[in-house]
């Protein structure tokens, strides 16, 4: 299965780490850092021309990948049909 993540970038659902609100996570010092590492790696592919809601990490082969998206985290979650532990969406 895939998921659109925005414009015309599509990720293998098997691949995908995390999705994450980028809001929500920005905040943190840590989350912070490890985006600022992957960005001077070359390892951040923005693909939203609107204001970012989402960040989804990937692995592409022995690299990681970040993706910035304009789609909301529980858009995404919803698409990628992710089901906590509660059953719900």
């Amino acid at each position: 299965m895939y998921l659109h993540l925005g414009q015309d970038v599509v990720v293998r659902s098997s691949d995908i780490i995390g999705i994450f609100d980028i809001e929500n996570t920005s905040v943190s010092k840590i989350t912070k850092e490890y985006l600022s590492v992957q960005e001077k790696n070359h390892c951040v592919v923005n693909v939203s021309a609107e204001l970012p809601k989402s960040f989804i990490v990937c692995r592409e082969g022995d690299r990681r990948m970040v993706y910035i998206s304009q789609i909301s985290c529980a858009t995404l979650k919803k698409r990628n049909g992710y089901i906590d532990r509660l059953g719900t969406i």
